[in-house]
């Protein structure tokens, strides 16, 4: 099982410079906002502004984006944007399935301009239903091996699992020193703060698309799948990409 989001993926492996970073902190400032003005202001009551809060350290976005995302989703700061988030199917390169996620304050723009990003890299948006089937919706919890070998908390990757699995993961998938772990949905918080209570630091958490069963494709064809999803990733409406291939 593999389903963490492309886009996650993509961050991690560039280099971050201002003007990337500065998509990110956009991006985030709306998953913020949309939080908010759905479930309103308080963490304490609203799961999905706690996970947003989640990612946006996890971004290192500076406290007072996060306080003006707040107030815009509260109305408190008039921003002129009407947001919404949107979900987007598609087929990609070699018929690979992808679900796209985004936050825009025009539907219909943003679905031209992901139209013409699939068409150039070789893929296609479909009706809705088309693809989803084939994913289903996982909490995801990454955690970084490495990081907990240097602070001597295990000796292998076989005393990890077992403690993994202990705090409550449904499933688990390796990404060479990364750890994905697979909770349902409704048990993603719980199974966190179970990891965290026996010391084990995780590097992100959310609510992820996991493909059903992952599709083999040619290494030509994940190369070509690779620059669509940094195609997609530019866009400032798209927030997170999966796919049922399997990329590192």
């Amino acid at each position: 099982m593999s389903g963490h989001s492309h886009a996650k993926t993509i961050k991690r492996e560039k280099n971050i410079t201002d003007q990337k970073r500065g998509q990110v902190f956009s991006k985030m400032a709306r998953v913020i906002s949309v939080a908010v003005r759905e479930g309103g202001p308080n963490p304490e009551t609203n799961s999905k502004l706690r996970l947003a809060f989640e990612m946006a350290k996890e971004a290192n976005m500076p406290k007072d984006n996060i306080e003006r995302a707040i107030k815009r989703g509260a109305g408190q700061e008039p921003s002129g944007e009407q947001l919404e988030g949107v979900i987007f199917e598609a087929y990609g390169p070699g018929g690979t399935a992808m679900i796209i996620e985004g936050i825009t304050d025009n539907r219909k723009r943003t679905q031209g301009e992901i139209k013409q990003i699939l068409s150039r890299g070789g893929g296609k948006l479909v009706g809705e239903g088309s693809v989803k089937w084939m994913f289903e919706r996982k909490g995801c919890i990454t955690i970084n091996f490495q990081l907990l070998i240097s602070n001597s908390q295990f000796k292998n990757k076989e005393e990890l699992e077992i403690a993994v699995i202990e705090a409550g993961a449904e499933d688990i998938y390796w990404r060479e020193e990364l750890l994905d772990v697979y909770t349902k949905p409704d048990e993603l918080e719980k199974v966190k703060r179970n990891l965290e209570e026996k010391g084990i630091q995780t590097e992100s958490a959310s609510l992820d698309w996991v493909a059903r069963e992952e599709v083999p494709v040619e290494e030509n064809i994940k190369e070509t799948c690779r620059g669509l999803f940094e195609a997609l990733d530019e866009n400032d409406a798209v927030q997170e990409i999966y796919s049922n291939i399997k990329l590192p």
